[in-house]
């Protein structure tokens, strides 16, 4: 499903926004812009859902407890109770079907993002060789990859798959040849020779692994030396992966730190992301009561997964994505977090925030009081 999505739609529509600007870069922007705002219905109800548990927990848990113990010997009573109370409140697990919904599209586009054009697309191929005398008993099973769109020019893709004939499993002293082809049967290579500069999209081959088990050369032909276990990579150059943009040196760059040096395009997006994500999780608290343990999850959270990405090998198209996607995510969590809420929520919130005040001015009084200032009269 995600490789039709990304197939059918996200990449028509980078064509598209590529056709209007040729730039890559205000092409990802574009792709999530329009990817979000057809989200946007979707993540909304899971921003509501949040907003709205988080003024209703406490009443719920309170209500749930006396409902437990005074229905304790009637389940049937019990349960037709509890599911009262979610109807009022809504249940807690509404907000993760609207989640559950977007999670192709969103899997769809970071796929897109990370493979052609923004960045090599590698093709690996897990071969296990066996002695001779073990190969004659295996019966050949042909071998698939999974379909990459390989952009051959700055509109137009190809689907490729990465065959063996014969399958992963090779016998010492053999030699196969692995194909690469559209899904119409067409050789990768006779695509190539209708493109202009075609040769700069050839495959470099390389073994992963088990450099004692097999070889290959440039043409793809494996050569089984010895019985194991080894892994051999074609990798296809990505149209823009050495593209740049703004401050990005290519959007197929990955990693923080390469070759002994840091990569600050890299360093800046993360760091983008990082303070986005914390802006957006102070704007989902707006003009709701204080929570101690909600608040130093918000500052710990988006440090602990910027930190993660500052080593996490995501191509810098992908970093864009993720910054701009959290840029929308915190405009959409403002502009929701202004709502008006149902009656009974506004209800609640407005004790809720009326007990803070006055426990904040208890304290301040309380903890205003001099030393050597009197208590009361005796």
């Amino acid at each position: 499903m995600i490789g039709y999505i990304s197939d059918n739609l996200l990449l028509p529509i980078l064509d598209f926004f590529y056709g209007l600007v040729p730039s890559y870069g205000l092409a990802i922007i574009a792709l999530t812009v329009v990817i979000r705002l057809a989200l946007f219905p979707l993540s909304a109800g899971s921003i509501r859902n949040a907003r709205r548990m988080r003024i209703a927990q406490p009443v719920m848990q309170k209500r749930q407890a006396e409902i437990k113990a005074k229905y304790a010997n009637n389940p049937q009573k019990q349960q037709e109770e509890l599911g009262s109370l979610m109807k009022e409140f809504g249940s807690p697990l509404s907000g993760c079907l609207p989640l559950l919904v977007q999670m192709p599209i969103l899997f769809a586009l970071f796929a897109t993002l990370r493979g052609s054009p923004f960045a090599d697309v590698p093709y690996t191929l897990n071969l296990k060789v066996l002695p001779a005398d073990q190969i004659a008993a295996v019966e050949p099973k042909p071998f698939n990859s999974a379909s990459h769109s390989i952009f051959v020019t700055s509109t137009d893709h190809v689907p490729v798959i990465a065959s063996l004939e014969k399958g992963t499993k090779l016998g010492v002293g053999d030699t196969e040849t692995v194909s690469l082809h559209t899904k119409d049967g067409s050789s990768f290579a006779s695509v190539l020779s209708g493109v202009e500069n075609g040769s700069s999209f050839a495959p470099t081959w390389s073994v992963t692994k088990g450099e004692g088990v097999v070889s290959v050369d440039q043409n793809g032909a494996i050569h089984a030396i010895s019985a194991g276990d080894a892994t051999v990579e074609a990798k296809i150059p990505g149209l823009a992966a050495r593209s740049g943009f703004l401050f990005i040196k290519a959007l197929g760059q990955v990693g923080f730190y390469t070759d002994g040096a840091i990569n600050w395009d890299i360093a800046i997006l993360v760091g983008g992301f990082g303070i986005t994500l914390f802006l957006s999780q102070i704007l989902s608290g707006m003009g709701m009561p204080a929570n101690p343990q909600q608040a130093t999850a918000n500052k710990i959270t988006p440090v602990m997964i910027t930190g993660m990405f500052l080593f996490f090998p995501l191509p810098a198209g992908v970093l864009l994505y993720m910054v701009i996607a959290n840029v929308f995510q915190a405009i959409q969590t403002f502009l929701l977090t202004r709502e008006a809420l149902p009656d009974n929520l506004q209800t609640i919130l407005d004790q809720q925030l009326a007990a803070e005040a006055k426990t904040v001015t208890a304290t301040v009084t309380g903890g205003s009081r001099m030393p050597f200032e009197p208590k009361g009269k005796k």
